[in-house]
């Protein structure tokens, strides 16, 4: 397959996870989205320290370049909806509901830092005709995040015009993501929509791959995790 043109962001996934970074179960452990202006992941890195060998007399004998480690990716996400749904899996801010038990805002208080929740990101393709395969639903580029951690609203301003949230976290290696509760890929050659084939490895903070499956509808509530994967854990 040729390599794939990047283009706009379509669509986020947010899925409540555990201290330990698991897919949290249940009737409001995910938000789906299309109401964003953009999704910043910019490394964390750490250079390493280089190691000179140098002679009495001043001559450099050897060198050893510093070996850079990732410590992970700075999130920004940049969003229009103040959904209380959706800031609560990220920021764990309680939910203020109103009669009628509907969620009408959000309270902004300590950072819980035992919260976390997976954020997965649909970009289109250019350039790269996946859907020569007559099962393909299309062809997106898929980013998965499975642990991000310490969630937090930005300063928020308003004023006379059309007001960003801005929302900052850092994601961590390792975690219980697996494979993941949902259909991202197809599995065989009839385009069978399936779960990951392989889950991440314990040193890695995200994955991309070119996916035919469509992604999820957004909606402006919780959607529910739910099924086999649920049923096994």
């Amino acid at each position: 397959m040729a390599a794939p043109l990047i283009s706009n962001a379509a669509t986020v996934r947010l899925t409540r996870v555990d201290g330990c970074g698991r897919p949290v179960c249940g009737d409001d452990a995910s938000y789906v989205t299309d109401c964003f202006a953009s999704v910043e992941m910019e490394a964390n890195t750490d250079d390493g320290t280089d190691v000179t060998f140098t002679a009495a007399n001043g001559r450099q004998c050897g060198f050893k370049k510093g070996c850079p480690t990732l410590n992970g990716y700075d999130l920004t996400f940049t969003f229009f909806q103040a959904s209380p749904e959706m800031i609560e899996i990220m920021t764990g801010s309680p939910v203020y509901f109103g009669y009628d038990n509907k969620p009408i805002g959000f309270d902004s208080c300590s950072i819980p830092c035992n919260t976390g929740f997976a954020l997965e990101v649909w970009t289109d393709v250019l350039g790269d005709d996946v859907c020569d395969d007559p099962n393909a639903q299309g062809a997106w580029v898929y980013f998965l995040l499975p642990w991000v951690t310490g969630g937090l609203l930005g300063d928020l301003e308003l004023a006379n015009e059309a007001v960003n949230l801005e929302l900052t976290g850092s994601t961590k290696a390792g975690g219980k993501w697996g494979v993941g509760p949902y259909d991202v890929q197809a599995v065989d050659a009839a385009g069978t929509p399936g779960q990951m084939l392989t889950p991440l490895g314990s040193t890695c903070h995200r994955r991309t791959f070119i996916t035919s499956i469509a992604p999820p509808e957004p909606d402006t509530t919780y959607i529910p995790v739910a099924g086999e994967f649920c049923m096994a854990s």
